[in-house]
């Protein structure tokens, strides 16, 4: 017996590993493990500063390693992850979104020090954490923590593998349940989000999980390409298959903030700390498109017929939800987690076109509602009252002539949520629209209508700014610092520079689009 083990040991060989293509993924984890390392042995006063160095050289250096891979297209690890067009735009994308995300955590002049906790393990109201409320220390773990995050999302898009997906996904999701929790104000409501996200994102998790099994048991293999090839070839009935991929797609709508699988998302975006907001709406709504592109388009291409009436009823329902749901809201966070919900409507449309066109179309919207996004929740951080951010809706009445400049950047991210020309959200809009108009013209007709009815609340906002009377004791606009001022001048130039010249994206989005099985 035991020269038989040794026999079939013998006859296993490692996986080969491509590290040059692994390299964005292995910086980021270096890296979070290096400010992890920084935690423990820096004192508390030069902690922020070297945090502050690690976290954004490590991004900075992988978004140069993900250029340096263009072109390459390649599975490594025993086919585990493929590294091809698509998969590094969404890279890409995700590490250039992370530089303004940490950007904005790294602010230190719009609140009494940051929008991060000074310690987050202290109960809400204690004596300890009233004090600490005022003082100039930080939580700065969640710089390490974003990186933790960062790298589950570099991961999530490129696996070929459903268990490592599903890896990803937990390396993804348990970094930002905490981070959500660590709020400076309103404490008890950063930590209902947190706690929230928690319990509903385990939940999806487990669906994820079941829906992984189920596949197995069709295929006798998680590899997406091999699930492939037994929906062609199998003899076995296609109950599991269909079952597992439904299973599969919770756990990945959830992720993105569509419904039916929303109910997270206005919460949690209300709760969380500005920043971590922003980080969530755009980094994460991006890695989880990307996921859904590579289980979609490379695992179940075959069976586009059986899946794309689901994918047309999931995307009616989160342009729904996130158009008519958006109109009764009072909170801007609030407003713009159903735009995030309405948006995600929008970009499924462009998934159902199963095409390159798609594929690119895809791409490009997600990079570009990035960048709107983030710098929507930045200019939040500005208009403050007594109790930190100005988020309801009555204290921006009459902002405009307190602050024209705060005024006209939001307005010009709220027309480029809207889909206003000369903006890079209408660019992003008209080239999902048209990739999906040949296969789904009905849903492209929807989307239309919903997009003008979601117009509506962006067009409220820009109203109540310009043209209504500010309140008595209206909020003030407080002066940004470096790090922010930084993220806002890049979203603002990103929407307004592809609303007018989006070619070069366009171009590198439609070289990008193919995936490896």
């Amino acid at each position: 017996m035991s020269h038989m083990l040794l026999a079939e040991a013998a006859k296993i060989t490692a996986p080969s590993v491509s590290y040059h293509a692994l390299a964005p993924i292995l910086i980021v984890l270096g890296a979070a493990l290096v400010g992890v390392l920084a935690e423990a042995v820096l004192p508390r006063s030069e902690r922020y500063a070297a945090q502050l160095i690690i976290t954004l050289g490590s991004l900075v250096a992988a978004l140069v390693s993900v250029a340096l891979l263009h072109g390459t297209s390649e599975t490594t690890v025993s086919g585990a992850l493929a590294i091809d067009g698509g998969g590094l735009f969404i890279q890409g994308s995700v590490l250039a979104l992370s530089i303004v995300s940490v950007l904005l955590m790294a602010e230190r002049s719009v609140d009494i020090v940051s929008p991060i906790v000074a310690s987050a393990a202290l109960v809400v109201g204690s004596p300890a954490d009233r004090q600490l409320a005022r003082s100039p220390r930080i939580q700065t773990e969640i710089f390490p923590l974003a990186l933790f995050a960062v790298a589950g999302m570099l991961i999530f898009p490129v696996s070929n593998n459903l268990l490592l997906m599903f890896v990803a996904l937990e390396v993804l999701s348990l970094p930002l349940y905490l981070m959500a929790g660590l709020s400076r104000r309103r404490r008890l409501l950063s930590q209902e989000a947190a706690l929230k996200y928690f319990l509903l994102g385990a939940f999806a998790s487990a669906f994820f999980l079941y829906g992984v099994a189920l596949l197995y048991g069709y295929a006798n293999s998680v590899d997406l390409p091999k699930i492939l090839a037994a929906a062609q070839q199998s003899t076995k009935s296609d109950v599991l298959l269909y079952v597992g991929l439904a299973l599969l797609l919770v756990g990945l709508l959830f992720k993105a903030g569509i419904a039916p699988f929303h109910s997270w998302t206005p919460d949690v975006y209300q709760g969380s700390p500005t920043p971590v907001t922003a980080f969530m709406a755009s980094c994460t709504k991006i890695a989880a498109f990307g996921a859904i592109l590579r289980v979609l388009y490379v695992g179940f291409n075959t069976t586009a017929w059986n899946w794309r009436p689901v994918v047309w009823a999931v995307a009616i329902a989160s342009m729904a939800v996130g158009a008519i749901f958006g109109l009764t809201q009072t909170d801007l966070k609030r407003i713009l987690a159903y735009s995030s919900i309405a948006h995600a409507g929008f970009i499924l449309v462009g998934i159902v076109a199963l095409s390159k066109d798609g594929l690119s179309s895809v791409m490009f919207y997600v990079l570009t509602y990035g960048f709107s996004t983030l710098a929507a929740f930045g200019l939040l951080m500005l208009v403050r009252d007594a109790d930190g951010e100005a988020t309801h809706l009555a204290q921006w009445s009459g902002l405009a002539r307190k602050s024209p400049l705060v005024a006209t950047i939001m307005t010009i991210l709220l027309m480029s949520m809207a889909g206003i020309p000369l903006t890079a959200g209408f660019i992003g809009k008209f080239f999902v629209f048209r990739a999906a108009y040949h296969v789904a013209a009905p849903l492209v007709v929807m989307a239309l209508v919903f997009s003008a009815i979601a117009a509506f609340y962006y067009l409220r906002i820009v109203v109540l700014m310009f043209f209504a009377e500010p309140p008595e004791h209206g909020p003030t606009i407080a002066i940004p610092g470096w790090s922010t001022s930084v993220a806002l001048t890049l979203g603002v130039l990103v929407t307004v520079v592809l609303g007018i010249v989006p070619q070069p994206i366009l171009d590198l989005a439609a070289k990008a689009a193919h995936l490896v099985g």
